[in-house]
């Protein structure tokens, strides 16, 4: 699991030379914090406040809670219900320790949940301006 992580820290510090050359905002998906927080994990090294302060994100971070009712243990999900919750524990911890404002999706559709980020965005950068 940690050479996983270790390849998943790369991965992001990769994604993220390549979105300084896009113009716009640009999501991840995941990103450094969440293969930090894998990496702590896994290694029992700290990795989280090193990694993610030095290689920071917009101030404004979404984060979705483990559904019970949509959560499938597939190819794509390889951990159980339990174990994403204590993921997600893990992420907001580590989110609101870098200082991120951690903005949690409502249970709505996948439009409303689009709409809550676009608005939660439009006012974090009108009071940016």
């Amino acid at each position: 699991m940690a050479a996983f992580a270790r390849r998943a820290i790369e991965m992001a510090l990769a994604d993220r030379r390549e979105a300084e050359a896009l113009a716009g905002l640009v999501f991840f998906d995941r990103g450094l914090v969440d293969a930090a927080a894998a990496f702590e994990h896994a290694a029992g090294e700290a990795a989280i406040l090193r990694l993610g302060g030095a290689h920071r994100y917009n101030s404004d971070v979404f984060l979705v809670p483990p559904w019970p009712e949509i959560h499938v243990h597939d190819a794509e999900r390889q951990l159980g219900f339990d174990q994403a919750v204590a993921e997600y524990v893990r992420l907001e911890r580590a989110y609101r320790a870098l200082g991120y404002a951690v903005h949690v999706l409502p249970k709505v559709s996948v439009a409303a949940r689009a709409d809550f980020i676009l608005a939660t965005l439009g006012q974090a950068f009108s009071r940016r301006s």
